[in-house]
């Protein structure tokens, strides 16, 4: 007897005039986030949500950001690397 685990989904960076035909590409149950200098866009799994680690960048995301967020995905305020390792520890 097995599962599976959600698997992040990297997207190619972030453009402007990519934000409204982007958000047809988010399967149920996932959403996006942009990470990083260059805000490159990562789909993962809502699950993710529940990873104390990963509440923790939301907090970070909450103070930096506040609630605003123009771009329709949600700012995480870190390196890629950082975000990368956090959420390889969830699979």
């Amino acid at each position: 007897m097995g599962f599976r685990l959600p698997a992040i989904r990297r997207a190619s960076s972030f453009t402007a005039r990519q934000t409204s035909s982007k958000s047809e590409d988010i399967p149920k149950g996932y959403f996006a986030v942009y990470v990083g200098e260059k805000q490159n866009r990562f789909v993962i799994p809502i699950s993710y949500l529940n990873q104390p680690s990963f509440q923790d960048l939301l907090s970070q995301a909450e103070e930096e950001f506040g609630y605003d967020h123009p771009m329709g995905g949600l700012r995480i305020p870190c390196s890629e690397d950082v975000f990368k390792y956090t959420i390889s520890c969830f699979n």
